[in-house]
C-alpha cells in the first residue's frame, strides 16, 4: 500500500531568526518529508514531486526550484551525504523531526552542487552544527568533490564507487579505465535534448535562442538538438506546440539510427510507450520523401498509446496507427513487417543521471527479474519479421544480464537471426553489439542490437 503525502510536514521546534534561517527550515522539512516519502513508497521522486507541487499552489517558481533541485541533488550524492548521519553523537529526539544530521546532509547537498542560495546553505548549516568554509566553485571534479568533503568531514571516508549502489557494480561490470567517466556522468545532470521534424536542426536552434532557450545544432544527428539544462514550460514553446520539436534523449535517438528505416517499408513499434521511437520512426520516412511507409505502435497500456496519438496529432504524423497487446498472442500480422523494433521494458539503469532516486529505490532484482520476460517478448516479436527483415533489441540498460545475454539467448533459439555489424555515432567504433555509456555523448546509457532474418 502507498502511503500518501502529508499534507503538511511535521512542524519543527528548532528556533529561526532571521527570514533566511526561515526559510531554510520550511525547505528542509519540505524536503525531508519528499525524500521519506520516496524512499518508503519506492516511487520515483519526479512523480511525488509533481504531485507535491499539483497540490501546494504556495510555492513560487523559486521554491520549487530550491526544494527540486535539493531533493535531486542529495538522491544524486546520497552515496556520500548518507554518511553524515554518524557526525553527531546525539540521541534522536522523538518531538523533532528535524535532525542536525538532515540539516549537515541538505548542507553538504549545497556545497557539492554549488547551490546559487547560499543564505539558505548558511542556514542549513547552522542548524547542522557543521562548517563548510570550503570553495565549491573549484570543486568541479569528482575527485576534487571527493576532497572537498573529506576535508569538511575528516572523521568520514569517501569512495567515489560509492556513489553508485553496491549492487549496480555486481550486474554491471564496468572497465577500470572507464570506471571513472561513468561514476562522473552518472554523478551529473545531462542536459535536455530534443528532435526536430519538419524544420531545419539550426532553424529551429536560432528561434529558440530568441526565446532564451540554450538551443544548439550539430550534435550527431541532423535532428538533434542540445537544450541545455534550465527547466522550460514546453506548453509555451511554439515549435513543441505544433509538433516540430520532441524531448528524446541523444542516446534514445540512437535506436531510430540503427533501425534506418526506408520511406516504402512497414515497421512494428512492438513496444512504443507513448511514441518516442514511433515519431523518430516515422519522421526518418517522411524525411526521405514520399512513400509507402508505414507503422504500427503496440503496447498493453491503453493510456501509454493514447498518450501517442496525442503527440501523433500534435506533430502531423501520418502512417501510424494502433494495436495494444492485449494477451500473448502477437496483435499484427506474422511474417509481415520489414523491420520491427523491441524496446524492452527494463532497469533503466541507464537513466540514472535523470532519474538518481532509482539508484536508491530499486535493488538487484530490478536487473536480475526482467531477463525471462525480455526474452518472452523478443522471441514472441521476432515472429512478426518476413524474410531478409530487421529485427532491432534495444533497452536503456547497462546490464549484461537485460542486454548480451537476451540476445545471446534470443540467437541460440532463433538461428533464422543473425546481427548485423554496427558503427558506433559517437566513438565511431563498429561492434553486433553496441552500449551508447553516458559519458560518450552527455546522454543517457542505451544498448542496441540489429538482426537480420534470413530464408
Amino acid at each position: 500500500m502507498v502511503n500518501p503525502i502529508p499534507i503538511n510536514p511535521s512542524p519543527s521546534r528548532l528556533v529561526a531568526d532571521t527570514p533566511a534561517q526561515k526559510r531554510a527550515l520550511s525547505y528542509a522539512s519540505t524536503i525531508k518529508m519528499l525524500f521519506d516519502t520516496v524512499m518508503q513508497n519506492r516511487q520515483p521522486a519526479d512523480r511525488i514531486l509533481a504531485n507535491y507541487f499539483r497540490e501546494h499552489k504556495k510555492h513560487g517558481s523559486k521554491d520549487r526550484k530550491v526544494i527540486r533541485e535539493t531533493l535531486f541533488g542529495v538522491f544524486r550524492w546520497w552515496g556520500w551525504l548518507n554518511k553524515l548521519s554518524q557526525i553527531h553523537n546525539t540521541e534522536a529526539d522523538a518531538n523533532e523531526p528535524l535532525s542536525p544530521e538532515w540539516f549537515a546532509i541538505l548542507a553538504g547537498c549545497g556545497l557539492l552542487e554549488n547551490h546559487t542560495w547560499q543564505d539558505i546553505c548558511q542556514a542549513w548549516q547552522g542548524f547542522g552544527n557543521v562548517t563548510l568554509d570550503a570553495s565549491p566553485q573549484e570543486a568541479d571534479t569528482i575527485i576534487a568533490k571527493q576532497a572537498l568533503l573529506a576535508a569538511c568531514f575528516p572523521q568520514l571516508s569517501f569512495a567515489a564507487d560509492e556513489l553508485l549502489p553496491v549492487w549496480f557494480w555486481q550486474v554491471c561490470p564496468v572497465d577500470e579505465a572507464a570506471k571513472p567517466s561513468l561514476i562522473a556522468a552518472m554523478s551529473s545532470r545531462p542536459p535536455i535534448w530534443a528532435r526536430v521534424q519538419g524544420i531545419d536542426s539550426q532553424n529551429a536552434a536560432e528561434q529558440l535562442q530568441s526565446k532564451g532557450i540554450d538551443a544548439s545544432a550539430g550534435h550527431y544527428f541532423a535532428e538533434a538538438l542540445n537544450l541545455g539544462h534550465k527547466s522550460m514550460n514546453l506548453n509555451e514553446v511554439a515549435l513543441y506546440k505544433s509538433g516540430q520539436l520532441e524531448i528524446q534523449d541523444l542516446a534514445s535517438q540512437v535506436i531510430g539510427q540503427i533501425c534506418a528505416p526506408d520511406k516504402d517499408q512497414q515497421w512494428w513499434d512492438a513496444c512504443s510507450g507513448a511514441g518516442g521511437k514511433t515519431l523518430q520512426l516515422r519522421a526518418l520516412m517522411l524525411a526521405q520523401g514520399k512513400g509507402q511507409g508505414s507503422i504500427i505502435a503496440s503496447d498493453i497500456r491503453s493510456h501509454a498509446l493514447e498518450e501517442l496519438n496525442k503527440r501523433a496529432r500534435r506533430a502531423k504524423l501520418k502512417g501510424i496507427s494502433i494495436a495494444r497487446w492485449k494477451s500473448d498472442a502477437l496483435p499484427v500480422p506474422a511474417e509481415h513487417f520489414d523491420g520491427v523494433l523491441v524496446d524492452a521494458p527494463c532497469s533503466c539503469t541507464g537513466t540514472w543521471r535523470r532519474n538518481p532516486d532509482m539508484r536508491w529505490i530499486d535493488g538487484i532484482g530490478s536487473v536480475e527479474d526482467n531477463a525471462k520476460l525480455q526474452r518472452d517478448i523478443l522471441s514472441r516479436s521476432s515472429k512478426a519479421v518476413k524474410t531478409g527483415g530487421v529485427l532491432v533489441y534495444a533497452t536503456c540498460s547497462l546490464s549484461p544480464i537485460e542486454n548480451q545475454g537476451v540476445v545471446d539467448a534470443f540467437l541460440a533459439e532463433h538461428p533464422e537471426f543473425t546481427l548485423q555489424m554496427l558503427t558506433h555515432p559517437f566513438t565511431g567504433k563498429q561492434a553486433t553489439m553496441l552500449t551508447v555509456w553516458p559519458f560518450e555523448a552527455n546522454s543517457d546509457g542505451m544498448f542496441v542490437v540489429r538482426m537480420l532474418k534470413s530464408g
